[in-house]
């Protein structure tokens, strides 16, 4: 017997086998169970996502020998009729190859005939925004006037090439693309029904490459079980789809950490005797960075990424605004690399670019054999490429004699001490509860506890200890949220502002007589204050 592909072989044949796309098929069921059948039905969507297999399995639902349901037995003579392909009164017509109106008169001929074994007589047209305008305007009489035994599914990649007059005619379902964590199920679920042996980021690259499309992904899983002569490995699906290991990935990631340009060049070097796509590498560089961003931001989520613990480990190393600006390069990176020299001279370039800019160091850092003490590094000029960097504005520096020590107004001492992105947003929604010894206890509230991050706080204890002049530890500690905190005071403050702007606007006597002679009203969402 033939080998079936694996996309023929585990197409669903019932509602229930279906992956996804549960608003679509919350809408066909109870239209089944309660006997609510529309005419017409548009399936739209991007390429494997079910359009065609939901339709199939409808048709089964309205011509199974059981009854009108949603759940076809699968066993009579039309139901496996059907499923093979061959059932006289399912009508399947791909619109690609038979555009023309003589087509659609011709397909058309035997509507009005009643079906010859089913309860309905079922034309499926695949791809139907492919017909032209007067082969539409021909199924436009039908579908304004149908038969009861006539049901019309219709399936297209382009909705927006249909004619309203068609589209206003159908129930138009939208299928979504699928995640790719359901993709990664549907494919472990085959292989362990296959009894074929594989590595689970395997089949995560393989639902990765997919992009959205279950089918993609199963041609993809056959194209890796041949390669890897009957078995799905990591490496072998990573040498196929040309992406590059991830220990590459982890050498660039560590020169970054530590700011070690010459760590960078090195992993380069290694890399390129792969002849790797240097474009595929910023998309794995910047799909890392975006997971040690999101473990910043919510540690907890962390646990779910491969590689956990080297994820968490760099997200406590990296500064989240530097982990943002790494981002930001690699992706523009990306777009530049046709213009540079050479693939790999622009990916290079892109490197160096993360180890040149700092987003809020007010000197360069090193790019050279490692990082240096930030004490150690001499003051030096930004380069004049640097005006067009993301960098923050550096903070000034501190001339005057350090201010003894005082219970401190929080709100007016987090505005003076020149703190920048993350400091500056941290200290700006923390509240000030008390001093212990050389400890300083602050407090924020549970909506902003993702804030506190070592580096925000290190760089909030420095600047205190430089305003104060001592040695001063700072302890954030989590709460509801009730303290006044600068941010919460600014707030207020704009607040005010725009309701004093409202009131004026309102008080106006010109504005209130052009209000009266045009039977208008002033909208209170577009009045802002001029400061």
């Amino acid at each position: 017997m033939s080998y079936q592909v694996l996309a023929r072989k585990w197409r669903p044949r019932n509602f229930a086998e279906m992956v996804g796309q549960e608003h679509v098929l919350r809408a066909l069921i109870n239209a089944l169970d309660h006997d609510r059948l529309h005419h017409a039905f548009l399936f739209t969507g991007t390429r494997g996502v079910g359009k065609t297999t939901i339709a199939r399995i409808l048709a089964k639902s309205l011509n199974c020998e059981t009854g009108v349901t949603s759940r076809p037995c699968g066993q009579c003579s039309a139901c496996q009729e059907i499923d093979a392909g061959r059932f006289v009164d399912l009508i399947e017509v791909d619109a690609a190859s038979r555009t023309g109106v003589d087509d659609t008169r011709e397909l058309l001929d035997n509507v009005q005939y009643a079906p010859s074994r089913g309860r309905y007589k079922v034309y499926l047209i695949d791809e139907v925004h492919m017909l032209s305008k007067s082969a539409f305007n021909a199924l436009l009489k039908t579908l304004e006037e149908p038969p009861p035994h006539v049901k019309f599914l219709l399936a297209t990649t382009d909705p927006q090439k249909i004619p309203v007059t068609v589209l206003s005619r159908c129930l138009q379902f939208n299928l979504k693309r699928l995640s790719e964590s359901l993709i990664a199920g549907r494919i472990t679920q085959i292989l362990d029904a296959e009894k074929i042996s594989y590595e689970k980021p395997a089949a995560d690259l393989l639902a990765h490459a997919a992009d959205g499309s279950l089918r993609d992904g199963l041609s993809l899983l056959d194209q890796s079980i041949a390669f890897g002569g009957g078995e799905v490995k990591d490496a072998d699906v990573r040498s196929m789809l040309g992406t590059i290991e991830r220990t590459h990935v982890r050498a660039l990631l560590e020169a970054l950490a530590s700011r070690n340009g010459a760590a960078a060049l090195a992993a380069v070097a290694q890399l390129d005797e792969r002849a790797p796509d240097y474009g595929l590498v910023l998309d794995e560089l910047a799909s890392a960075l975006q997971r040690i961003a999101v473990a910043q931001a919510v540690p907890a989520a962390a646990a779910e990424f491969d590689e956990a613990e080297l994820i968490k480990a760099l997200a406590g190393r990296l500064d989240a605004a530097d982990v943002q600006l790494y981002y930001q390069i690699a992706i523009m990176g990306k777009r530049d690399l046709g213009l540079a020299p050479s693939a790999r001279a622009g990916f290079e370039m892109t490197l160096l670019r993360m180890l040149a800019f700092q987003p809020m160091d007010g000197t360069p850092a090193a790019v050279g054999g490692g990082a240096q003490p930030q004490a150690a590094q001499a003051p030096a000029p930004r380069p004049a490429a640097a005006q067009a960097a993301p960098a923050a504005p550096s903070p000034p520096v501190q001339t005057s004699a350090p201010t003894p020590w005082h219970e401190p107004d929080w709100n007016s001492l987090a505005d003076s001490l020149g703190l920048k992105g993350a400091a500056q947003q941290l200290a700006a929604n923390c509240a000030y509860l008390r001093r212990e010894g050389a400890t300083l206890h602050l407090e924020v509230g549970a909506d902003h506890r993702q804030m506190i991050i070592p580096q925000a706080q290190a760089r909030l204890e420095e600047a205190l200890s430089r305003h104060f002049g001592e040695a001063l530890k700072v302890r954030i500690q989590v709460g509801e949220g009730t303290l006044a905190t600068p941010a919460k005071l600014g707030e207020q403050r704009e607040a005010d502002k725009l309701a004093a702007a409202r009131d004026a606007i309102a008080a106006d006597p010109a504005m209130r007589e052009l209000c009266e002679t045009f039977g208008t009203q002033v909208n209170p969402e577009l009045v802002k204050p001029l400061d």
